[in-house]
């Protein structure tokens, strides 16, 4: 990499239509990337800690889930409101204040005496990944130039899927050698780094200036805590009165929500970017993909695990080809994503990934390594194939002035289809084997998650216009 050689910082106005300079690009590419893998590590290797913390903090199990369920639910809260305040302040401020707050958060994370001190450290964590992956389109819009987008995204994509292979094993070897208070203190020199690179490195965005509405955050919060506590007690079968209060709940606040946004000159929620067709269903597109990954990403450890009788080493061994696929997928289809159809990419790309499904589910009764690694691999291609220009046409399609807003939204629809896809399992298994799990089980799960993606490829037919000019 170049030596980084950065001119005077332009005027806070300047609008990079086209992008930076190459040489900055790429420190502003690596910044990005820093902070990308911070986050994406911390959401994956806090599930392997999770016997260490809990015994040594003396938690329960239910007790010690909090320490993943409070950094998600803070994401999901936070991302939209804090995606709305980039547009109105400029991306680079929230970026950075995302790279700050998950800096000291996880400081605190590696030094609590209690679950209770390490769950308010890791809610904390949440509100700074929020913070970074609500702006991420806003960093790759103005980072590169239009004709370089694709080719970002699929940059992006390999950052967050090798992060997220690589999250177990990088766990288990630090828990081999240190306390998994190391998890998270290994953050800090990076987060530090990164907040030293970013003051020179990323492009500067005037923010519009408009009013910030607390009233559509807070029902933003209520509505959106409702649903996935909704959703995620359905995957763990909590009783059918609590779950409906839950969702039945969110259906009038979520309808306060998008009355107040109507209202709105520039609404939190940015609803009317659904306006745009190309948004409307490149969203779709993606809530229905991910909904399949989520289902998938469920199903899997179970079929190796109960249904082929393997240890759980293997077992995560063999669920490692469909990150890695994807990733290297995802910097190929960046690139193909700017000289060709979405529609067609996109298209292929769930096809690919239907099928590897189906094939998953239709495996012989006793799969060699080998019969089952190449089916993890496609089901990987496909996703790595879509999801590079699906989130290419969602950055693209709306205005520059409104890409925060259209990157929170991006990412609440990924989220809610993991969500999603997650208690479908648990469903599936409920109806199918008494909340046991069997190999007709998993096959059936494993059929709908294809349902899921065909769904999603239909979607991306439907895309009849290319995008519009920036």
């Amino acid at each position: 990499m170049s030596e980084l050689t950065i001119t005077e910082p332009l005027p806070s106005g300047a609008d990079h239509a086209d992008g930076l300079p190459e040489a900055r690009r790429r420190w502003a590419m690596l910044t990005y990337s820093i902070g990308l893998v911070m986050g994406v590590l911390d959401g994956n290797i806090a599930n392997t800690a999770l016997p260490s913390i809990a015994r040594q903090l003396h938690a329960s199990p239910a007790a010690s889930l909090w320490v993943v369920n409070a950094f998600v639910l803070a994401v999901v809260i936070c991302v939209v409101p804090l995606s709305s305040l980039a547009d109105i302040i400029g991306y680079k401020r929230v970026y950075q204040a995302g790279l700050a707050i998950f800096t000291v958060a996880s400081a605190g994370c590696s030094l609590p005496h209690s679950i209770q001190t390490l769950v308010l450290a890791r809610a904390l964590q949440g509100v700074g990944a929020a913070c970074m992956w609500g702006v991420s389109a806003a960093v790759l819009r103005y980072t590169f130039p239009r004709a370089l987008l694709g080719r970002a995204v699929g940059l992006a994509g390999i950052v967050i899927f090798t992060s997220a292979a690589a999250g177990p094993s990088i766990a288990s070897a630090i828990l081999a050698l240190a306390s998994w208070h190391w998890l998270f203190a290994i953050n800090i020199p990076f987060g530090l780094l990164a907040l030293s690179l970013s003051e020179r490195s990323l492009a500067p965005a005037a923010g519009t200036g408009h009013r910030w509405d607390l009233w559509s955050a807070l029902l933003n919060a209520a509505t959106v805590t409702l649903v996935i506590t909704g959703i995620d007690g359905i995957g763990h079968n909590e009783r059918g009165i609590v779950v409906a209060v839950e969702l039945g709940a969110a259906i009038p606040l979520g309808w306060l929500l998008v009355r107040r946004q109507l209202s709105l000159a520039a609404p939190m929620l940015a609803i009317d970017l659904f306006e745009l067709p190309i948004f409307t269903l490149a969203t779709v597109a993606s809530f229905c993909a991910f909904m399949g990954q989520g289902l998938a990403f469920v199903v899997l450890p179970f079929y190796f695990v109960d249904g082929l009788g393997l240890t759980q080493v293997r077992a995560g061994l063999l669920l490692t080809p469909w990150p890695i696929a994807a990733g290297v997928m995802s910097h190929i289809a960046g690139r193909l994503a700017d000289r060709y159809p979405l529609r067609v990419l996109g298209t292929m790309g769930m096809t690919v990934m239907t099928t590897g499904l189906l094939l998953l589910a239709f495996a012989p009764p006793h799969p060699t390594t080998l019969q089952i690694v190449w089916r993890a691999a496609l089901g990987g291609l496909g996703f790595g194939l879509f999801g590079a220009p699906n989130n290419r046409a969602m950055v693209a399609s709306a205005p520059r002035q409104r890409t925060g807003g259209a990157g929170g939204l991006g990412t609440m629809a990924r989220l809610l289809g993991q969500s999603i896809g997650i208690a479908a399992v648990a469903v599936i298994f409920g109806i199918t084997a008494q909340g046991g799990v069997t190999l007709h089980s998993i096959h059936i799960a494993l059929v709908c998650g294809a349902c899921f993606t065909m769904l999603a490829a239909f979607v991306s037919i439907s895309r009849l216009s290319d995008l519009p000019a920036d």
